[in-house]
């Protein structure tokens, strides 16, 4: 089990909730080797995938939306796995349908949003896939909730996450 010192915790809960998260997080891409692989993913739980799903998605939605999270080779991590489900399990159930619909746009043009693009074809994409905006839109109105739900989560079910270690 991945160990998280006990101050590591509580020094990062002192600083928000975003922060909280964090401190699992990067323990997990330390673990992976900053990596997502096949040889790495059987190195974590699927709580953990879960919970650095969820921190992948926020870091890259806050950045670049939906299409750079797409291009950075993350949709098949968020979309091909039951990252939907388990936030609704958390308690994040309007975020949860956010995902939802998101999926449905990936599903149906993932073989465009996949392909290699120069930087101007990437930019271009905002315009193709406007549909992600109103999306992006909503997310960043419930990022604050989302997180605090999700921080809660783990703070009620540390034991899943991590071995919290004095």
């Amino acid at each position: 089990m991945i160990e998280i010192t006990d101050a590591a915790l509580q020094a990062a809960a002192g600083e928000g909730m975003d922060e909280f998260i964090q401190v699992f997080t990067d323990k997990y891409k330390e673990v992976i080797g900053g990596e997502l692989t096949a040889e790495t993913m059987s190195l974590l739980t699927g709580e953990q995938h879960s919970l650095l799903a969820y921190q992948i998605l926020r870091e890259e939605i806050m950045v670049g939306g939906f299409c750079q999270l797409i291009q950075n080779g993350y949709g098949g991590y968020i979309f091909d796995n039951p990252f939907a489900k388990v936030m609704r399990l958390w308690g994040a159930d309007s975020f949860s349908k956010l995902i939802y619909k998101a999926k449905k746009i990936y599903d149906a043009n993932r073989k465009d949003l996949e392909k290699e693009r120069t930087d101007d074809e990437f930019m271009a994409m905002y315009e193709q896939f406007e549909a992600f905006d109103d999306l992006e839109e909503e997310y960043l109105d419930m990022e604050e909730r989302v997180t605090a739900t999700i921080a809660s989560y783990v703070d009620d079910h540390l034991e899943l996450f991590a071995k919290i270690i004095k």
